[in-house]
């Protein structure tokens, strides 16, 4: 009973925000819901673009957050525990299976587990921590997928050593004060009677083992930080947010476990005139007034190059026209999605006297002068209509 008081008390005194807060988000929100969110927070606050103070950290708030509710098995995890559930692993950064069940979760929070054993006894195989890294591309490099290098800094096993933190020549010796054990016991008296308090020995720190010889080079830490550079292949069709994992590049673990992963998240860089929703490209395309009235073959930007569009007579400030099959490819699955094109008409800043003549001939020909009932939308009201929102 007081064991669950205690743990009411701090999970209670926890000061991490609520991932789903983070977002602006309840919790049956759908995973496009969470997308939408984070790419709309991540431009926000992305540090490229906000300069203000704390919108770093902000941003990395938002990144962590959409780590975890992105992932179904996560956000399951999540919705259960809480931030519990990710103790000792890094927010966002861990596979399912490294989060660690209950009893590690009551371990991290009381020091012991069920069996009253400390945790810090724990001396068999762990897996070592997962890492993230964030990487910028271009707009180009995300809809064609890119080959990049990336420079990581993270611990590796020493290799003067082989990571048992002695001098070579040299071994760690039984611990003197728990002899071997890695923990010590003290028995209290309490008005329940006599309970035993198992502690992490203070000597050898739960190891067991103490090196009276440090390693020249880790300085007994059995570990040394490296800087390795790694090749990323990313992809074709990738997004604000996508995650490319890195088996076994993160860092190593400790008593022959197996590394961490390497989690890769990416940024996109906006492009100049390019707008991608989804898989669809919307691009906002001018015809001068003899175009739009008398139709053209037009030459328009698509991803891939220029390529031809019909423009048919009589063509209204605002029409759009769908272009099947040049947006960007789908990651997971064949196909690709769409380019929409919306079509403005460039009015003529100046004109000579010649075509000052003309226009005036015109003119006098045309019905409805003066009438301003139609009103050119923008590429963004466009877009609005298009998808209802």
């Amino acid at each position: 009973m007081m064991a669950i008081c205690h743990l009411s008390f701090v999970i209670k005194m926890a000061t991490k925000r609520d991932y789903y807060e983070i977002l602006g988000l309840s919790r049956d929100s759908s995973k496009d819901d969470i997308k939408a969110a984070y790419r709309k927070l991540a431009k926000q606050y992305h540090p490229d673009v906000n300069k203000d103070d704390g919108a770093e950290e902000k941003f990395k708030e938002v990144s962590e957050a959409y780590s975890v509710l992105s992932d179904d098995e996560k956000r399951a995890a999540y919705n259960r525990f809480g931030h519990a559930a990710f103790q000792g692993a890094g927010a966002g950064s861990a596979e399912y299976g490294g989060f660690g069940d209950f009893a590690d979760i009551f371990e991290q929070v009381f020091g012991t587990g069920f069996s009253g054993r400390s945790s810090g006894t724990r001396r068999g195989p762990r897996r070592g921590a997962d890492l993230r890294y964030e990487l910028a591309i271009s707009f180009d490099e995300a809809v064609h997928g890119v080959q990049k290098e990336i420079e990581v800094s993270r611990a590796e096993t020493c290799p003067t050593c082989s990571g048992n933190g002695a001098e070579p020549g040299t071994s760690p010796t039984r611990c003197a004060t728990c002899r071997g054990s890695g923990e010590v016991r003290q028995v209290r008296q309490t008005f329940l009677g006599s309970m035993v308090n198992v502690t992490t020995c203070p000597t050898c720190r739960g190891a067991g083992e103490v090196i009276t010889t440090p390693c020249h080079t880790c300085k007994g830490r059995g570990q040394v930080r490296n800087k390795r550079r790694l090749q990323v292949s990313i992809p074709a069709g990738v997004d604000v947010g996508t995650q490319i994992r890195l088996s076994g590049e993160g860092e190593p673990g400790t008593s022959g476990g197996p590394s961490g992963n390497l989690y890769v998240i990416i940024n996109v860089e906006p492009h100049s005139f390019f707008r991608r929703r989804g898989d669809d490209v919307w691009l906002e395309y001018s015809v001068n007034i003899a175009q739009a009235v008398l139709g053209a073959d037009a030459h328009v930007p698509t991803i891939d190059g220029e390529e031809k569009l019909k423009i048919p007579a009589g063509t209204q400030p605002g029409t759009v026209f769908p272009m099947r099959g040049r947006g960007v490819p789908h990651v997971q699955r064949n196909g690709r999605g769409d380019q929409f094109v919306v079509v403005n008409v460039a009015i003529p800043a100046s004109l000579n006297s010649e075509q000052k003549k003309l226009f005036k001939e015109l003119g006098k020909t045309l019905d409805g002068a003066g009438s301003s009932t139609n009103q050119k939308k923008s590429f963004f009201d466009n877009l609005s209509d298009f998808f209802g929102d």
